[in-house]
């Protein structure tokens, strides 16, 4: 095992710990100054560096805080216990914005002190574990047995241009098996093309899957590709195709029946030399029973099915992606990753995770900016977390859950616990499967604010129109579902005009 490095110019403090140390068998390194430490990790290699640093703040000859900041540099997962006189609590504050996993204060009860830096070891090797699989990790992550059946039926598809339909809960991560289709395919020199036909309104949907030529309508000046001819000779992506409008169904099932489409107002064909891979969050049998969907397009999508497991059948899987979405979250935000205590993994574990693995990474998202300490603690869980398990739960006994949403024709917002919580009441509507309102944890704020933090982190610069869109359609279908489709009744508990409701539906393409 590696040593613990002492970093005090007080000899009777390294004595102290030393022997404390000793007796639980863990390895021990003294230093006097911060000078000493500096040129011994110059030189120290991976067996006789540092398993983790403890450190006064005050020394002649340098700073604690500026070792503990020239430590981070060079070895960022390195846990840096940070011992401090009381009259130096507000440098210990300094300490914690620069990444230390602790910090002991002086006088400091011995016991108390070995159970911290016991703490901080197992930390470090755990952390060691997580960084060596990560370093090798693919681009999707997975330990459970429904995820290596997963993998295992993207390996066996890998030299194959087979259409592909994948099923699974919104958040579950659908894009990225289709992702990995087309990187391990014969296709993967070609482009991946992507398009959620739930987030475009029906008027617009079949210019952009199709192109149009100019004059087609009003606005067209130029032609326009569409996104079949974008992906040529690479892989199309069509998400939530359960709710694409029933014409272009009929389009879709020409283009895949014999290769060629037109544009929109072209009279030329156009050939098709495309992998289309589909994804849904709908029972599209039921669909098609319904008339809402093509049979024939049905059996055309549904040559190979790959079935995607929510997040709660893959549980184990949620200590090594809390990891890695904490690793993502501090490097796009330019700060020291968190660790997370093993408490907090564990109530994570417990959460039922109704937005599936798109909601961990929001609230991995939310928990680095507001976690207060470089350890994240069971506290520290944002409320649908802490407070949530019980109303998930009873929006996961209602029937009618993923039926509802197969009704909404607008992709649902990632993170908060109460999205699908909303989404199952919409569904449930009156009668004996509606939810109470006591039921429903009302914390979609939080979830706003995630999402919101998600999309300024990755750069857009439409967040205010993408998110007043999807608030807007899910006040609306709510409220329709809630009056059984009475748009005047709807208005009227929304507070709105007829002619606005009715607007708005055409706007956000809920016909």
């Amino acid at each position: 095992m590696k040593p613990i490095w002492i970093v005090d110019d007080d000899q009777s403090i390294r004595f102290v710990l030393e022997k404390a140390l000793l007796r639980e068998d863990l390895p021990t390194r003294s230093f006097t100054n911060p000078r000493e430490v500096l040129a011994a990790l110059e030189t120290a290699g991976d067996e006789d560096g540092p398993q983790i640093m403890v450190s006064d703040i005050r020394m002649p000859g340098g700073s604690g805080l500026d070792l503990l900041a020239k430590v981070k540099e060079k070895h960022p997962g390195l846990p840096v216990i940070i011992m401090t006189a009381f009259s130096d609590l507000d440098s210990a504050v300094s300490a914690f914005q620069g990444g230390a996993f602790e910090y002991l204060p002086k006088p400091f009860d011995l016991p108390k002190a070995v159970e911290l830096i016991r703490r901080a070891v197992e930390e470090s090797q755990r952390e060691e574990v997580a960084e060596e699989r990560m370093a090798a990790a693919p681009e999707m992550l997975g330990q459970a047995p429904a995820m290596q059946d997963v993998f295992r039926a993207i390996g066996r598809l890998s030299q194959s241009n087979v259409t592909v339909m994948i099923t699974g809960e919104s958040g579950s991560g659908k894009e990225l098996v289709a992702r990995a289709l087309h990187k391990h395919s014969p296709r993967a020199n070609g482009p991946f093309v992507a398009i959620n036909t739930a987030a475009i309104p029906k008027d617009l949907l079949e210019s952009e899957l199709f192109g149009h030529e100019r004059g087609a309508f009003t606005g067209a000046q130029t032609m326009r590709r569409g996104r079949f001819e974008q992906a040529e000779s690479g892989t199309l992506f069509l998400d939530e195709i359960g709710d694409m409008p029933f014409d272009l169904q009929t389009r879709l099932l020409r283009v895949l029946s014999d290769g060629h489409f037109y544009r929109v107002g072209g009279h030329s064909s156009v050939k098709a030399n495309v992998r289309v891979i589909a994804a849904t969050h709908q029972d599209l049998e039921q669909r098609v029973k319904e008339g809402a969907f093509r049979e024939d397009l049905f059996h055309r999508l549904n040559v190979i099915r790959l079935r995607l497991p929510a997040l709660r059948e893959r549980k184990e899987d949620i200590p090594m992606l809390t990891r890695h979405f904490l690793q993502i979250s501090a490097k796009q935000l330019g700060v020291e990753p968190k660790r997370i205590a093993d408490a907090a993994l564990v109530q994570l574990g417990n959460f039922g995770f109704p937005g599936n693995v798109r909601q961990l990474e929001n609230i991995c998202h939310w928990l680095t900016v507001m976690a207060p300490a470089q350890v994240i603690e069971a506290k520290d869980l944002p409320p649908e977390v802490a407070q949530g398990l019980e109303g998930v739960a009873a929006v996961r006994a209602q029937p009618a859950d993923l039926t509802a949403r197969a009704e909404a024709p607008v992709a649902k917002p990632a993170a908060a616990a109460s999205s699908d919580a909303l989404a199952a009441e919409e569904s449930a509507g009156s009668g004996s499967a509606a939810i109470s309102a006591a039921a429903v944890p009302r914390t979609w704020e939080l979830g706003l604010e995630a999402e919101a933090l998600e999309l300024l982190v990755n750069g857009r610069h439409d967040v205010w129109d993408a998110l007043t869109r999807r608030f807007e359609s899910k006040l609306i279908l709510t409220a329709l579902a809630n009056t059984k489709g009475r748009r005047i009744e709807a208005a009227q508990k929304l507070g709105i005009g007829r002619n606005t409701i009715t607007r708005k539906i055409q706007e956000l393409g809920l016909e």
